[in-house]
């Protein structure tokens, strides 16, 4: 019998190697970052193949240096940043350009262009449940088409197609034999139906998209291949993008169900079932995990650019924290920000302003602003942006959500957590499992290839939440909004060119 399933998690800023045995417990974890790339400003790129090298040796490390056997892993999930863009070689794997992150700006001049037509913008948002932005794949794709040499021609030629990174990875561990992607992924895209669940005719020729560029559309726990580790020919039998994978790993299957992950960026979703909830703030419908045989499943998303990417902010260009653990412990020795509030813009606003020339803005410095003042407002800034979207998605609802379920790395931190709960006025639930986006995907393949027998069998595997309770005024959590309000005005003053 096998003991155990792999995930493999391929991030904004790393890759990681995970096992898991059959109490869904991390038997093994290797992690390696990869180089972020900034060309310009608001550009942002990754290097396919350093990613892919970083996988392989995170594979690698946690196999050689736990002592597993291979022969041991019963199968493979995958789960993956979302949006990011890999144009690449058909028939050698080579990327035509590097990709292009889900946070890269270039293409917002030409998102404004098209929010012009209206019907074409209502359209979009009718099928593919999103609204019009750089964040997606489709305008990133068209760049690529238009400003890379022979991009165009090698396109219509049949040689070009496009992946977001799962499909490059599993292209890539399966020796060229899996073109595909799930419809998770798909449906981040801006290209499929998502009623249909199928890529969009009128879409693609919109973007000037030749349809032979797209993937096979596959469901989140269907075997598509085997990957030779060692030897060994594993099956990959589970795929979803980092969100849904969350979702479904914090074992959110009832319609109403919430979760926010903190990572890069913060990502809170509602499990709406076979249920397509119309928008009227600005959140997003996305596929939700759907399973073989299983009827279309959905979510209501709303997202935030910057998370924990401002602690990387911190930690990295202005170098006063050195470790994402330590800015908890900066934050605990300041009663409060000193009325400092930090709006991290740094690749304009998500849900639910959805604006792209955003930028980032320090707000109510003063002399004796310190060190510790801004490190507890970044960490706040992270909670005020996901309260932004609590607060959307009840007014969407209109019912109140009185309990968030968490993961991420961020969610290690006891003092935002804690300061969540305080500001959305509700209960911050901390499974014991951080990793929920790669024991999604662990869940997936396990349950795939009958590792797992059922739902009810993965959620006794959760067990116990940490839980974090409202400590603070109703007074004083209208007085803390109404500043972060203010900031967030400031935030987008600089648009209003």
């Amino acid at each position: 019998m096998k003991k155990y399933i792999m995930s493999l998690d391929l991030g904004t800023t790393s890759v990681r190697a995970i096992v898991f045995d059959r109490r869904g417990n991390i038997v093994a974890l290797s992690q390696k970052e990869f180089t972020q790339i900034y060309p310009k400003a608001g550009f942002v790129e990754h290097n396919p193949l350093e990613i892919y090298s970083a996988l392989l040796t995170s594979i690698t490390e946690v196999l050689t240096l736990n002592s597993i056997n291979p022969e041991d892993i019963a199968g493979i999930g995958i789960t993956n940043q979302r949006e990011t863009t890999v144009c690449f070689d058909r028939n050698t794997g080579i990327p035509i350009y590097n990709a292009i992150v889900w946070q890269c700006r270039r293409t917002a001049r030409y998102c404004e262009e098209l929010k012009k037509d209206e019907a074409l913008c209502e359209y979009i948002k009718e099928n593919t449940g999103l609204i019009v932005d750089a964040y997606f794949s489709a305008t990133k794709i068209k760049w690529i088409l238009e400003n890379v040499d022979g991009a165009a021609n090698k396109a219509k030629s049949g040689d070009l197609v496009f992946g977001t990174i799962d499909t490059y990875i599993i292209w890539k561990l399966t020796g060229g034999k899996a073109f595909v992607t799930d419809y998770t992924n798909a449906s981040r895209t801006m290209l499929l139906n998502i009623k249909s669940l199928s890529w969009d005719e009128k879409l693609l020729n919109v973007f000037g998209i030749p349809k032979s560029m797209m993937p096979r559309l596959v469901a989140c726990d269907e075997q598509v291949g085997f990957a030779d580790i060692e030897g060994v020919k594993i099956p990959v039998c589970g795929i979803a993008g980092d969100q849904q994978s969350a979702l479904f790993g914090q074992g959110c299957f009832e319609n109403g169900d919430v979760k926010c992950t903190y990572g890069t960026g913060c990502f809170l979703l509602m499990n709406t079932g076979e249920k397509i909830i119309k928008s009227e703030h600005n959140l997003l419908n996305t596929v939700a995990v759907t399973r073989k045989g299983e009827k279309p499943q959905y979510a209501t998303e709303g997202s935030v650019f910057v998370g924990g990417a401002v602690v990387q902010w911190l930690r990295d260009e202005l170098k006063i924290v050195s470790s994402a653990e330590k800015t908890e412990e900066a934050a605990k020795k300041v009663n409060d920000t000193a009325g400092v509030y930090i709006v991290p813009a740094f690749a304009g606003l998500g849900a639910p302003y959805w604006n792209m020339f955003a930028r980032g803005t320090i707000i109510g410095i003063t002399r004796g602003t310190g060190r510790n003042h801004i490190i507890r407002a970044a960490l706040e800034s992270i909670a005020f942006q996901t309260n932004d979207l609590i607060s959307a998605l009840e007014s969407e609802n209109k019912s109140k959500i009185k309990t968030l379920t968490v993961d991420g790395g961020a969610s290690k931190n006891s003092f935002l957590m804690q300061f969540q709960a305080d500001i959305s006025d509700l209960t911050v639930l901390r499974r014991k499992n951080a990793e929920a986006t790669a024991l999604g995907a662990a869940f997936l393949a396990g349950l795939s290839v009958g590792f797992w027998k059922d739902k009810n069998e993965l959620l006794k595997l959760l067990g116990k939440s940490d839980e974090f309770k409202v400590k603070i005024s109703e007074e004083e959590r209208i007085n803390r909004i109404k500043g972060w309000s203010k900031a967030v005005k400031a935030a987008l003053i600089i648009t209003e060119e």
